[in-house]
């Protein structure tokens, strides 16, 4: 499972003109599910979102998490970033997930992410949708839960 995290000032997505999900302070979770992954792999992504420490302390050095700050996620569903594209220009999407498998790790982890007591915002699954970030730093963290980066 792969995430790309960004601490953002606030955030929504929209689909098909309405917003579907809106947050203020904390992260917007871009998150791809690979063929081989369950449920150890959302605990994984879910352990790491949710401690990473990312936001400034009274020194303004990095290092509280989202869950000291009371901040919030918005969780997007984005099967792309399983594109291998290391061979020739057009990715490869081979080791995504089939949408039925990508949707139960998903909701698994917006399930996990609100047990913590996170409010979160989300996309919908599989449609077209326009992510409206507004990056704070620009801080982006890139996780992988079998550990390749």
């Amino acid at each position: 499972m792969r995430a790309v995290v960004q601490r953002v000032t606030d955030a929504d997505v929209t689909v098909e003109g309405k917003i579907t999900g809106a947050i203020n302070k904390g992260f917007v979770v871009l998150l791809g599910v690979e063929d081989t992954d369950d449920l150890k792999d959302v605990s994984y992504i879910v352990d790491k979102v949710s401690g990473l420490r990312v936001f400034e302390d009274e020194d303004d050095k990095m290092n509280l998490s989202l869950m000291d700050v009371g901040g919030q996620v918005l969780a997007v569903s984005q099967f792309t970033l399983l594109g291998d594209a290391r061979k020739g220009k057009r990715p490869s999407f081979i080791k995504a997930a089939r949408p039925e498998k990508a949707k139960e790790l998903y909701d698994e982890f917006v399930k996990q992410i609100k047990e913590k007591g996170i409010f979160t915002g989300e996309g919908i699954f599989q449609t077209d949708m326009l992510v409206r970030i507004n990056n704070d730093g620009p801080v982006t963290i890139l996780l992988d839960s079998k550990k390749l980066f």
